[in-house]
C-alpha cells in the first residue's frame, strides 16, 4: 500500500509574476497527482498538498529550486490527496486574507517588522522567567479554539481573518500593550502579518511561536502549554498531537465533549457547529437556529492552509 503525506509551507518573499507562478504551480502539482490549496501574492505563497509521499518530497525538492524558495521549511504530516476535494492554485492580492495588502512590507528576509521569533523551548523559558506578563494571543479564527489553545489564552472574537483590524482597533487589547504577547496559530503564518499589525498599533513587545501550533506540538505533545485538538483546514477537520490530548471542546446540542465541527446541513446556512458522535448522527442543524445567520463558515476556503 503506497503511504501517502501532507505539506504545509509558506514563504514571505516579493514575487515580480504571481501569475507565473501559479502556472508552473499548478502544473507541476498535477504532474505528481498532488490536490491541496496553494495561494500565491506579490507577497509570496502559502500552500498545503497532499498525494503519495515520494510525489511529495519531489514537490518539495522542485519547488525549493525557485530562488526565492530556496529556504522554504515544509511541515510534514499525516494524510493525503484525499483530504483535498481538488486542487486549487490561485493569485490573490493576499496569501493570508487579513485585508491589510496595502500596510504589508515584504522582503527577501520575509515580513518586515513582524514580531520575534521564538521556538517552542523558549516559549517555555519566556513563561517562566515572566510569569504573568506573558499573554498567549490567538491569531485564527474564534471557532478553532473552541477545541484547542494554549493555556489561559485571549481569543479575539474573529469570525474570520479580515476581523483582526477591528479587534485591534476596538481598543479591548490596549491593556496588553506593554505586555509580552505571544502570538499563535496554526503554522505560524496568520502570526507572520498580526504580529506586524499588533506591533504597527501599538503593542510593544510580540512574539510569535516559530513553526506555529504545529511545531510547538511536535515537540511538546501535550505535556506543554498547549490543551486539546487543532483545528485543521482539509477533510481531516482536527488532529490530536498525541493519544493524551484532552478534549475541551462542548458538544453546541448537549453540552458533551467534542472536537470535531460539522456543517449545518440548512443549505442556507452551512455554518459549522462543534458536536459530539451521537449529535452528529442525521442532518445536523444549528441547535439554537440558523434563520440568523448572514454569513456562512463551511470550512474556510484558505484563509490559511493547514496541515
Amino acid at each position: 500500500m503506497a503511504i501517502s503525506r501532507i505539506v504545509l509551507y509558506y514563504q514571505f518573499v516579493p514575487i515580480a509574476d504571481p501569475e507565473a507562478v501559479v502556472l508552473w504551480q499548478r502544473a507541476l502539482c498535477e504532474k505528481l497527482a498532488l490536490r491541496g490549496r496553494i495561494l500565491v501574492s506579490e507577497h509570496g505563497i502559502n500552500g498545503t498538498v497532499g498525494g503519495e509521499i515520494n510525489a511529495v518530497k519531489q514537490y518539495a525538492r522542485t519547488t525549493r529550486q525557485y530562488s526565492g524558495f530556496r529556504g522554504m521549511e515544509f511541515k510534514w504530516s499525516d494524510g493525503g490527496a484525499e483530504d483535498f476535494p481538488r486542487l486549487s492554485v490561485k493569485a490573490r492580492d493576499e496569501i493570508v486574507a487579513f485585508g491589510a495588502a496595502d500596510e504589508l512590507a515584504v522582503d527577501e528576509n520575509g515580513v518586515v517588522g513582524g514580531g520575534t521569533h521564538l521556538s517552542p523551548k523558549q516559549v517555555n523559558e519566556l513563561v517562566e522567567r515572566e510569569g504573568d506578563d506573558v499573554v498567549f494571543f490567538d491569531g485564527r479564527n474564534a471557532f478553532e479554539a473552541q477545541i484547542g489553545r494554549f493555556k489561559n489564552a485571549i481569543v479575539p472574537s474573529t469570525r474570520t481573518t479580515h476581523d483582526f483590524l477591528t479587534e485591534l482597533e476596538s481598543g479591548k487589547y490596549d491593556d496588553l500593550k506593554s505586555k509580552k504577547v505571544v502570538t499563535y496559530c496554526t503554522g505560524g503564518i496568520r502570526c507572520e502579518i498580526l504580529s506586524a499589525l499588533m506591533k504597527n498599533r501599538g503593542f510593544e513587545d510580540v512574539y510569535q511561536i516559530d513553526g506555529g501550533i504545529v511545531r510547538y506540538g511536535e515537540e511538546y505533545g501535550d505535556s506543554g502549554l498547549w490543551e486539546g485538538s487543532l483545528y485543521v483546514f482539509d477533510a481531516r477537520m482536527h488532529m490530536e498531537f498525541t493519544p493524551d490530548a484532552v478534549t475541551i471542546g462542548e458538544c453546541e446540542s448537549c453540552g458533551a465533549g467534542a472536537n470535531r465541527f460539522e456543517n449545518c446541513s440548512n443549505q442556507q446556512c452551512r455554518d459549522l457547529i462543534l458536536l459530539c458522535p451521537d449529535c452528529r448522527q442525521g442532518s445536523p442543524t444549528c441547535p439554537d437556529g440558523c434563520a440568523s445567520n448572514d454569513v456562512a463558515t463551511e470550512v474556510p476556503a484558505n484563509e490559511e492552509t493547514v496541515a
